[in-house]
């Protein structure tokens, strides 16, 4: 019975080398999105000035 609770508490608590690549993959992610923002935010700025009224 003792050997189930040992198999199930493994199961639930991943090696700490597996935590690396996770760490990893979210920062490659937040870089992409930081990416993607940035990207959007440039088009936003320009569709500013290509509306901008400089007759002002």
């Amino acid at each position: 019975m003792s050997t189930d609770k040992d198999e199930l508490i493994e199961d639930d608590f991943p090696a700490q080398d597996e935590d690396e690549p996770q760490v990893e993959t979210a920062k490659t992610n937040l870089s992409k999105r930081r990416t993607i923002d940035n990207l959007l935010e440039e088009r936003r700025l320009q569709r500013q000035l290509a509306d901008f009224d400089y007759d002002l």
